[in-house]
């Protein structure tokens, strides 16, 4: 179980699980069966990119007053996923992963922004926790759309 000394180190955390994110959707676009769903992956992939510039940021500019022993351990296996995307990986397959990475990354963000005594940086946790279950939602349209009706 990992141990965060400090704020910092739940940030940087937290950023390279988005820049996980942000590869992860690129390499499903580049996979993608057809030209919507590419551009969907695509769209996931910038709006990471953009989850990962706010959490740098705030970083960066120090803006949390949080204490550091008040989130010392976030059971860090519950956030994340050890499958990864293949060329091989049937789409079906792509759409589940994704929607257990979003279901991941919303569970993150919601226990940062519980654990959060910075006003700021609960609403901050909270609107990514809301915007990674979107992605979520995105993605089980999609498995019932094009994998349950199949079926």
């Amino acid at each position: 179980m990992r141990q965060f000394k400090s704020v910092d180190d739940i940030l940087d955390f937290a950023i390279s699980l988005e820049q996980d994110a942000v590869d992860f959707y690129k390499q499903l676009a580049r996979n993608s069966l057809t030209p919507d769903m590419k551009q969907v992956f695509e769209q996931f992939a910038r709006e990471e990119i953009g989850h990962k510039v706010r959490l740098t940021e705030v970083r960066d500019q120090g803006l949390y007053k949080m204490e550091p022993e008040e989130v010392t351990d976030l059971q860090i296996a519950d956030y994340l996923v050890s499958i990864r995307p293949s060329p091989e990986m049937s789409y079906s397959d792509a759409l589940v992963l994704a929607m257990k990475r979003e279901k991941a990354a919303f569970k993150l963000y919601m226990d940062l922004s519980e654990r959060a005594t910075d006003q700021e940086m609960k609403s901050l946790f909270l609107s990514l926790a809301i915007e990674e279950s979107k992605h979520k939602l995105r993605f089980e349209l999609e498995y019932d759309e094009y994998v349950l009706r199949d079926n």
